[in-house]
């Protein structure tokens, strides 16, 4: 015991920190400052533009920027721009609060317009508005960037962290903890409630950290050194076991988490759901859900309105050129698989002889393929065939971007491509896009080999695991200048 107390004293003196600060707390106090910066900024506006023009008040353009500190503090929390590792990464931050800010801004025009209010107040007053908010809200990443990095270092933001248990769930949660530096924690040192009752000598060291005692040790720990979160790694099958530590540790001012078991180190970002007062492990979670559907909804929609309005033009012009070139219909109708597995008809501009059409991709189309005419092979090389699947988005079928959709007998290497990919039906946990992840990174075109189907299918999970409206953007951009065209485009 008096070895388990002197490693205690070292661990105190080694762990000793200054006062921590709560990342929550952090991101509140973030989301006040934007409240303040909008509302300051409007009021600056205000003084230098409209200060002395006749028959203008404040009270009169109060309301707008009420109305935009309203919109902007839910925009930037739909779009994880009070997510701690944003707040504190200074590209990821001013590229979040520059996007949102940017929405914030369309959204009050559009409103403005709609209303027909828009009249009512001075377009250079809003105009230096929008800078002066953006400015202030850049101004204050910058600052908190650089500030986190001093607090970092101080081990301000760092969680100290015990770990009660040995065996394999503990040695992997220890092999873990040091193969991932950025998740800001400190482990304090190892805790056993059998500690003393085996016959063999316990080690001083376990997994490279300390061995500091049994649940009495680490009471007394608590009580001296500042202790965030228990973890506690023992396997879940002994049920008294773990309700006997858990009471325990119940009277400690501490966190008490469950380490999930060598299953949980093969999940992704599980998390704790709960029905009535039952607490589940999520290994799954539906995408694009709550909030995060209504936004994905929003752009779809109102992207796609303002899109075909447009290019109309370029639509009426296809269609007459289509229908010069050869007989048949202006556009074709296929069936493919859509969300959910759900069949759904995407409409394309006919490229190939209509006596020749292949309604269900029988055979996919290959390099000078003899089915498609002059002006088809040019339309599939810039992807023009693909601009009426913007009203398939309107119609709530697909998305801008997202997973393409296949036709059903679509295969590679001579396999159905949900034969090919073991989890190929994941991709329709969202909808089709007419663009995506896969398409701009090169995985598009033929599938002759198993790869290149595999390669795109990962693609498309990545990027329904990791969505936000700013990679949706990015996928656009990434078309707009390079996603259209292509050696594989055919």
């Amino acid at each position: 015991m008096a070895d388990t107390i002197t490693s205690t004293k070292t661990v105190l003196i080694s762990a000793a920190r200054p006062q921590p600060i709560s990342q929550p707390v952090i991101s509140g106090l973030t989301a006040i400052y934007d409240a303040g910066v909008i509302l300051g900024s409007s009021a600056l506006a205000y003084a230098l533009w409209l200060i002395h023009a006749p028959d203008v008040t404040w009270s009169e353009y109060s309301v707008v920027p009420l109305l935009g500190t309203v919109v902007a503090l839910n925009v930037f929390q739909m779009t994880g721009v009070y997510r701690f590792h944003s707040l504190i990464d200074t590209i990821d931050g001013l590229k979040r609060v520059t996007l949102g800010w940017a929405v914030v801004a369309t959204t009050l025009i559009a409103i403005g317009f709609l209303a027909k209010s828009s009249d009512a107040y001075s377009r250079g007053w809003s105009m230096l508005w929008f800078f002066l908010a953006w400015l202030g809200l850049v101004t204050g990443r910058l600052v908190l960037s650089a500030r986190s990095r001093t607090w970092i270092e101080e081990g301000r933001l760092i969680r100290n962290v015990v770990v009660v248990g040995t065996g394999p769930i503990a040695r992997r949660l220890l092999e873990y903890l040091a193969a991932s530096p950025d998740a800001g924690v400190r482990v304090l040192g190892i805790f056993d409630d059998d500690f003393s009752q085996g016959t063999v000598p316990t080690p001083k060291h376990y997994g490279g950290r300390p061995m500091l005692g049994d649940l009495d040790a680490l009471v007394q720990f608590s009580r001296v050194q500042q202790i965030d979160t228990a973890i506690i790694a023992l396997p879940q099958t002994d049920e008294e076991r773990l309700l006997s530590i858990i009471a325990r540790l119940k009277t400690l001012p501490v966190d008490v988490r469950l380490c999930s078991g060598l299953l949980g180190f093969h999940l992704d970002r599980p998390g704790v759901s709960y029905i009535g007062r039952l607490p589940l492990l999520n290994v799954v979670n539906k995408p694009l859900s709550d909030w995060q559907s209504v936004a994905k909804d929003l752009e779809d929609r109102i992207a796609a309105a303002i899109i075909l309005a447009m290019i109309s033009p370029i639509l009426l012009a296809i269609a007459a050129l289509i229908k010069l070139d050869s007989p048949g219909p202006v556009f074709f109708r296929q069936k493919r698989y859509g969300f959910n597995n759900q069949l759904i008809d995407v409409f394309k501009f006919r490229t190939m002889y209509h006596e020749r059409r292949d309604d269900n991709a029988e055979q996919l189309t290959q390099r000078n393929d003899p089915r498609i005419t002059r002006l088809g092979a040019f339309l599939r090389k810039y992807s023009l065939d693909e601009l009426p699947q913007f009203f398939n988005v309107l119609r709530g079928e697909m998305s801008i971007v997202g997973p393409r959709p296949h036709a059903l007998s679509a295969k590679a290497a001579g396999r159905l491509y949900d034969e090919a990919v073991r989890d190929y039906a994941a991709r329709h946990r969202v909808k089709p896009g007419i663009t995506g992840w896969a398409q701009v990174n090169g995985w598009r075109g033929e599938t002759e080999t198993l790869e290149q189907i595999r390669k795109r299918v990962e693609h498309d999970l990545v990027y329904i695991e990791n969505w936000s409206l700013w990679l949706d953007v990015k996928i656009i951009w990434m078309t707009i200048f390079g996603g259209f065209t292509g050696r594989n485009a055919f």
